[in-house]
């Protein structure tokens, strides 16, 4: 990743998730990742994917609460109270997480006990081009 998409990854993820706090950092030890932070911790992972000959980002994050703070800790993470969790018709397993009514990303349970989560969001190329 270079510094214009780590530039651009920022702006995204700011307007995404209502906060402008959240930094991206290439990662030194690979230069296919980077690393998200908000305050002094990590926070999660992007990863580039170029499988397909198109270029997109894969942003991860483990959340370590169970599924009925979800949404409350998700919201005091960020500071944003636009930020819901939706059911995903018959799937138990996962839900998604929506800002103000528009999709970020899928939210999968970790474990059969529903005690922690992955939050997984695909970030497209031309997700990126409205933020220069």
């Amino acid at each position: 990743m270079d510094k214009i998409e780590i530039r651009k990854l920022q702006a995204f993820l700011r307007r995404s998730f209502g906060n402008d706090d959240i930094r991206v950092a290439p990662d030194p030890k690979n230069p296919d990742n980077a690393a998200v932070h908000l305050g002094e911790g990590k926070l999660a992972t992007i990863s580039v994917d170029d499988e397909d000959g198109d270029r997109s980002f894969a942003f991860e994050m483990k959340i370590p609460v169970g599924r009925e703070v979800l949404q409350s800790y998700l919201r005091k993470l960020f500071e944003n109270d636009r930020l819901t969790i939706v059911a995903r018709g018959r799937k138990t397993d996962s839900v998604e997480l929506n800002s103000g009514g528009e999709f970020l990303g899928v939210i999968s349970a970790d474990d059969a006990k529903l005690s922690s989560f992955t939050l997984q969001i695909a970030i497209l190329d031309f997700d990126l081009e409205e933020e220069e």
